[in-house]
C-alpha cells in the first residue's frame, strides 16, 4: 500500500474516531440513545414492580410542554414495569375559578379558609377539570389513566384540620378555623392496589370524605405522603417550583439523611415554607417509604431523570446511598 493510501486510510480512521466521539456527546445520535438506555437499566431493575407515588403540581401543570413531558414519563414508567400513582394539586386553578365566580376568599395566617361554597368549587376543580385534564394527557401518550379522588371506595377518610398558632406577645396558642380543610385519619388503599396491579394508572384528586359525609380539601403533599405509606411505595416524588433543598450558599443538596435534615432545620438553613414540607417528608420516611425526593418540576422529564439516572434533579431525603 502506498504512502498516499496509508495517509488516506489514517484520515478515514481519524474521521470515524471523531464521529464516534461526536456521537457520544450528541444526544440525538443512536449511540447516545443506546448509552442512555444502558445506564437506565440498573435503575429500572431497582423499581421493577415497585410503586412510586408522584405529587404533581406547580408550574409543571400549567406549562403545555412540561405537562406533555410529565405524561410521557408516567406512561414510560408503567411500560417499564413500575407502578406509578399520581396525586395532583391545583391551588392556582382553584383561585382562578373562585375569582371568576366572584367568590371572595378569606385567609388566616396565609392559609385559605375553605367554607362550604369554596369547598364545592375546590371539589369541582380538583376532581373535575384538573383531574380529567391529567387523565387525558396520560391517555394521549398511550397510557390507561383513571381519575379518582380520596372519596372513591373510602380511599381516604379525613377530619377537620386543627391548625394552631402561637402568639408570642401573649404567649398563648389559639385554634385557627380553616373551614373544610382536612387531615387524613384513615387510609383504605384497596382501590389503588387493584388499579396498579392492572394496566391502569391512578390519578387522584386530594379530596376526602368525613365520617359525617363532609367534603374536605387535603393538602396534596399530605395526601401523597399518607398514600405512599399506605401502599408501601418505594419512592415519593414531590414535584415543586424549586430546585430542591439548598444550602446556605444557595447550592442544591442532593441527598439528606433524616438527622441531617433535622439539623438543617435547627440551624436555619431550611426555613419558611420548606420546613413543614421537610417535616412531612421525614414522617413519610419514618412510616416506611424508602425515600422522598423533592424534585424541580420545571425541568423537562424530571420524573425520569430523578428515578432512572444516577444524579437526579432534586433532593433525596432518607434513602442516602440506597441501592
Amino acid at each position: 500500500m502506498t504512502t498516499e493510501h496509508l495517509d488516506e486510510k489514517h484520515i478515514e480512521n481519524q474521521q470515524l474516531d471523531d464521529q464516534n466521539l461526536t456521537d457520544q456527546f450528541d444526544e440525538t445520535s443512536p449511540l447516545s440513545k443506546a448509552h442512555t438506555l444502558s445506564e437506565a437499566l440498573p435503575f429500572m431493575q431497582r423499581y421493577d414492580n415497585q410503586t412510586v407515588v408522584v405529587k404533581y403540581g406547580g408550574n409543571a401543570m400549567g406549562d403545555e410542554v412540561l405537562a406533555k413531558s410529565f405524561a410521557r414519563d408516567i406512561v414510560l414508567l408503567k411500560q417499564a414495569g413500575v407502578n406509578p400513582i399520581v396525586v395532583h394539586g391545583g391551588g392556582p386553578q382553584i383561585g382562578a375559578m373562585l375569582e371568576r365566580l366572584q367568590i371572595k376568599s378569606e385567609f388566616k395566617d396565609g392559609l385559605r379558609v375553605t367554607d362550604r361554597p369554596t369547598v364545592e368549587i375546590v371539589q369541582m376543580v380538583l376532581a373535575g377539570s384538573i383531574n380529567k385534564e391529567i387523565v387525558s394527557a396520560i391517555n394521549a401518550q398511550g397510557g390507561k389513566a383513571c381519575g379518582i379522588s380520596g372519596k372513591d371506595a373510602h380511599l381516604m377518610i379525613a377530619k377537620k384540620l386543627e391548625k394552631r398558632t402561637h402568639d408570642p406577645k401573649s404567649n398563648t396558642t389559639k385554634l385557627v378555623d380553616l373551614g373544610f380543610v382536612g387531615e387524613p385519619t384513615v387510609m383504605n388503599p384497596h382501590i389503588v392496589e387493584v388499579m396498579i396491579q392492572s394496566d391502569l394508572i391512578p390519578v387522584i384528586a386530594p379530596i376526602a370524605g368525613g365520617l359525617d359525609g363532609e367534603t374536605f380539601n387535603i393538602n396534596a403533599d399530605t395526601f401523597a405522603g399518607h398514600l405512599a405509606a399506605a401502599v408501601n411505595a418505594k419512592r415519593l416524588l414531590l414535584l415543586t417550583d424549586v430546585a430542591g433543598v439548598l444550602d446556605k450558599k444557595g447550592s442544591l443538596i442532593e441527598e439528606l439523611s433524616l438527622d441531617q435534615a433535622r439539623g438543617l432545620i435547627e440551624d436555619g438553613t431550611i426555613n419558611g415554607g420548606m420546613i413543614p414540607k421537610i417535616e412531612s417528608c421525614i414522617g413519610v420516611v419514618e412510616s416506611g417509604v424508602e425515600g422522598v425526593a423533592i424534585v424541580d418540576g420545571r425541568v423537562k422529564h424530571a420524573v425520569l431523570l430523578e428515578l432512572l439516572t444516577a444524579h437526579g434533579v432534586g433532593t433525596l431525603l432518607g434513602a442516602v446511598g440506597a441501592a
